[in-house]
């Protein structure tokens, strides 16, 4: 486990933080470079900021020194609160208490710059909640804490959607693998799913009086059509999967004993991450719907507010208000690279060729 969430010299402690992958144009072909993208607050002598940190798979660690800073604005209300990276890698949108700003990531001069982009239309939405880019990067939404769900078609941010009352509040929301869905959960335990191409509401999850549906996330392996949504249902804590072809529950299973208040889903779909509230996570194989990683205190005891899982290895980024990100290599299973299965591949077929030729000398000998 590495932290990074403490100050670093002058600057403020990381208060939410996002994956960056995309190929790095000026390199060989289909290299891609992992960062990370961290919003720190302000310091008596350093203000808001966003930092891109380029992620070293087998250190399993960040560049102490950014590849890229930007400054985000003086205020207390600039500080970052959520980051979401479009699929592209080109562009990341920070959310504050004033609304949203838009940074694009340019390669030029054999570096890494954040350019502010001009999003008008964001800069102005107030204090949001979530933040979700579709899957083909076509579309993009935001969910406000005053409840008013916004989606765009991007880039160009003409609406798609502009509901003011969809909600008393956001606590949560994910766009569907296909990009044809998005749910969205209430802090009165309520979920929504919404069309998004129609922009209109679709249905509502049911629920009975005891339960409240908190966070939610589409499946991602594009094979199982499912919804996992945490639920609290009298003094216990549960994870659902709900199918999206009817919107039906399929069961619901007891995963962790304390109140969760973040989920994430690995980008291959294999595994679900749940952080609590007292500052644990633990990973589960989606499979078997069973706990295959724990990590205890990750955050002493500030509930963990995001964690995001890498895009190319069993690592996650997770954060807390208190003490800010912390990355953390998950204890499962390796995954097979495309390079290990051909390495296996070849390895089958020379010592094919070698017993044919072996066994086609020793017959000739025998002639």
């Amino acid at each position: 486990m590495a932290g990074h969430g403490g100050e670093g010299g002058a600057v403020g402690k990381v208060t939410c933080a996002a994956w960056v992958r995309r190929r790095d144009d000026e390199g060989p072909p289909g290299v891609s470079r992992l960062l990370v993208a961290f919003g720190r607050g302000a310091t008596a002598s350093s203000p808001t900021l966003v930092d891109l940190l380029e992620f070293d798979a087998r250190a399993c660690s960040l560049a102490s020194e950014p590849l890229a800073r930007i400054l985000v604005g003086e205020e207390p209300a600039d500080t970052p609160r959520a980051i979401a990276v479009h699929p592209g890698g080109r562009e990341l949108v920070c959310a504050t208490a004033k609304g949203c700003r838009v940074f694009k990531l340019v390669y030029r001069d054999f570096g890494i710059h954040l350019i502010s982009s001009d999003a008008s239309l964001l800069q102005s939405v107030g204090p949001q909640k979530c933040l979700a880019f579709s899957t083909d990067g076509a579309k993009f939404a935001i969910g406000g804490e005053d409840g008013h769900l916004r989606i765009f078609n991007w880039p160009s941010l003409s609406v798609i959607l502009d509901e003011p009352k969809a909600h008393k509040s956001f606590v949560d929301m994910d766009i569907s693998l296909d990009s044809e869905f998005l749910v969205s959960t209430s802090n009165d335990g309520s979920a929504r799913i919404w069309k998004i191409d129609e922009g209109s509401p679709l249905i509502n999850l049911t629920r009975s009086p005891d339960e409240k549906i908190e966070c939610c996330r589409f499946s991602r392996d594009g094979t199982k059509p499912f919804l996992f949504c945490t639920l609290v249902k009298g003094h216990d804590v549960l994870t659902m999967a709900v199918d999206i072809s009817n919107w039906k529950r399929i069961g619901y299973k007891k995963l962790s004993a304390k109140p969760i208040s973040t989920l994430s889903v690995s980008l291959d779909g294999k595994y679900l991450a749940l952080g609590n509230r007292e500052g644990d996570f633990c990973a589960v194989e989606v499979k078997k719907m069973e706990v295959a990683h724990w990590s205890k205190k990750v955050h002493l005891g500030s509930p963990v507010s995001s964690i995001e899982f890498c895009p190319t290895e069993r690592v996650v980024i997770s954060t807390s208000h208190q003490w800010g990100a912390e990355i953390t290599k998950l204890d499962v299973p390796p995954e097979w690279k495309v390079w290990q299965i051909w390495l296996v591949l070849l390895s089958l077929f020379v010592s094919s060729a070698v017993l044919f030729y072996l066994f086609f000398k020793h017959a000739r000998l025998n002639l």
